[in-house]
């Protein structure tokens, strides 16, 4: 086994990575906005996936001049959100690649900027393979000083698993996140939505189009059982 390759923790992004929550803040943030008659697309949504609620939704409301503040349209969102998030699926290989980790003894954590009331509503129906995570840190962790692209979130994360950062896999789908792993000495996986522009991904250990696609035992993480 190539020991610069193993890898011996694993910490997770989840919208958009394990949960196919994205098209749901698409077709909630539309309804929003399309009351002021504005188009919400990947030319702005791009620049605000997997950074911090607040963050992203003052690039909103200035990208498209809404006439309302970042705190009312989040209100709004979030209140639309609690509906939705109890009805999304998991992403492809996400549940498999999970119970592998858990079989191997890889001891894992999610790292998520949303907040922890959205984050219950969304695992609502994947409490048995969620179950797996060792910690869960997200968005408005006490601790978690600054949002993605900074590196807090995942650095909290691996403080709590006494894991050693350069023995650390990052799983993420937005550029926000990856810089975020970089910035805290990690190697990330990136599955990104295949609406995103690949450019913007240098500095990954490896560009997935789905969590399928990974190989643990390049990772000396052992093969998947048939």
């Amino acid at each position: 086994m190539d020991h610069q390759k193993s890898a011996r923790f694993a910490i997770f992004d989840v919208d958009g990575l394990l949960l196919e929550t994205e098209s749901i803040y698409t077709r909630v943030t539309q309804q929003i906005v399309g009351r002021f008659g504005k188009t919400y697309d990947w030319s702005i949504k791009g620049n605000m996936i997997g950074r911090p609620q607040l963050d992203s939704a003052r690039y909103l409301v200035e990208a498209l001049e809404l006439p309302i503040s970042a705190e009312q349209y989040l209100e709004k969102r979030n209140s639309l959100l609690r509906k939705e998030f109890v009805n999304n699926n998991p992403l492809p290989g996400a549940e498999r690649l999970l119970r592998h980790l858990h079989r191997h003894q890889i001891p894992v954590a999610v790292a998520t900027s949303s907040d922890k009331e959205l984050f219950e509503i969304k695992i609502t129906r994947h409490k048995s393979w969620f179950s797996l995570f060792n910690i869960v840190v997200t968005g408005d962790d006490a601790e978690v000083e600054r949002g993605k692209p900074a590196p807090d979130i995942f650095l909290v994360a691996a403080r709590r698993l006494a894991a050693v950062p350069e023995e650390t896999l990052v799983f993420e789908d937005a550029p926000s996140g990856l810089a975020a792993g970089l910035a805290a000495g990690m190697r990330v996986i990136a599955v990104p939505d295949p609406n995103m522009d690949k450019s913007r991904y240098h500095g990954a250990e490896q560009l997935l189009e789905s969590l399928e696609d990974f190989q643990p035992t390049i990772f000396g993480i052992g093969e998947y059982s048939s």
